[in-house]
């Protein structure tokens, strides 16, 4: 069985013991150390060679962006960043994403959880799973070469739905910049994330894209030239209004049992029978198997599956899952995803 070192990295003692206390509910997990700043993160990294880091994003002398940057260009290892759920925090942790690190967690999440077994065993599993993973690789977003837009009649697809989970926000960055302004039709993101990190996410992509990117507004209608992120906390489904437009429906549904909100396999149960055979769904990196229903139903009225290949992947779960059902029409490496997709639709 193999053992996995944790280097834990946070300026507070509280929440150094907190993070100690729940790895030690484990055997595949020990602490092989502790640093109180990215300063000390940056050493013990290069002399305990962890197999996973645990970093604070706001520590004093310098911070876990800074030492995230400096551990990634001289000893590559999973870094998982510990985020506030303020707005300041949800943006330098995208930027942390964006940099490198695997995932992250809310620090408020990681004190509920203690006494929770089955969340315990939830989140140890994930760590496993990051431990594991492979660390993402920055690539640079080349411009998009001019394309010329297919007539309406000639187009096969009216939407294109991308779902993805842990390593999601470093792959959806590999794509959706180089989505060109002449897109013929709507795109529409599912990326687990905590509440209060996909309006962020929206605002941040907006800069880098050539479409218009917002989070999702429940009546809100699908158009062409924008890239929708379905807001964290809720459920994202479509809906056909009586003059033939699309909109979208987000719920809470506070009833429905669903380990993620947003859940890709919710949306996709609405998106399936609405599109049906003019869906291109894509499932990149993740952990689980969320989406893989949902591409079930999508194949049933006809549809289409991309998945992201193995070797590219941070986290080979999710495409896993709905390649191995047989849901997937092709997969392809993430460098050559948004290729695939442009020249598809």
């Amino acid at each position: 069985m193999k053992q996995y070192g944790v280097l834990v990295v946070d300026d507070s003692a509280f929440m150094r013991r907190a993070i100690s206390l729940i790895l030690e509910k484990d055997s595949q997990f020990f602490v092989i150390g502790i640093a109180r700043n990215g300063i000390e993160a940056i050493e013990k990294v290069q002399r305990l060679q962890p197999d996973l880091v645990t970093m604070d994003v706001e520590m004093p002398e310098m911070n876990g962006l800074q030492a995230l940057k400096q551990i990634m260009k001289t000893s590559p290892v999973p870094v998982v960043m510990l985020s506030s759920r303020t707005g300041e925090g949800a943006y330098e942790t995208l930027q942390a994403l964006e940099s490198g690190a695997v995932d992250f967690f809310l620090k408020d999440s990681l004190i509920k959880v203690r006494d929770d077994q089955e969340k315990v065993q939830e989140f140890l599993h994930r760590l496993k799973g990051i431990a594991e993973a492979k660390l993402p690789r920055k690539i640079e977003v080349a411009p998009s070469q001019k394309r010329v837009i297919k007539k309406s009649g000639q187009r096969q697809t009216d939407l294109v739905f991308i779902g993805c989970s842990t390593g999601g926000p470093s792959a959806l960055q590999t794509i959706l910049p180089r989505i060109p302004e002449d897109f013929p039709v709507p795109v529409v993101v599912a990326q687990h994330m905590p509440l209060g990190f996909t309006k962020p996410l929206a605002d941040r992509f907006n800069n880098l894209c050539k479409l218009r990117v917002m989070e999702a507004q429940s009546g809100q209608t699908v158009e062409v030239g924008n890239i929708y992120i379905a807001p964290s906390g809720f459920q994202t489904q479509f809906e056909r209004k009586a003059d033939g437009s699309i909109v979208f429906r987000i719920e809470k549904q506070e009833g429905v049992k669903a380990l993620y909100k947003p859940c890709v396999d919710i949306t996709l149960h609405s998106a399936a029978p609405i599109y049906r055979d003019r869906l291109l769904t894509v499932i990149l990196t993740g952990m689980g198997v969320d989406g893989m229903q949902g591409c079930g139903l999508v194949k049933k009225y006809g549809g289409h599956v991309f998945v992201e290949a193995e070797e590219s992947c941070v986290v080979y779960g999710m495409p896993k899952a709905v390649l191995e059902a047989g849901y997937a029409d092709k997969q392809f490496l993430l460098s050559r995803m948004h290729q695939e997709i442009i020249s598809f639709v």
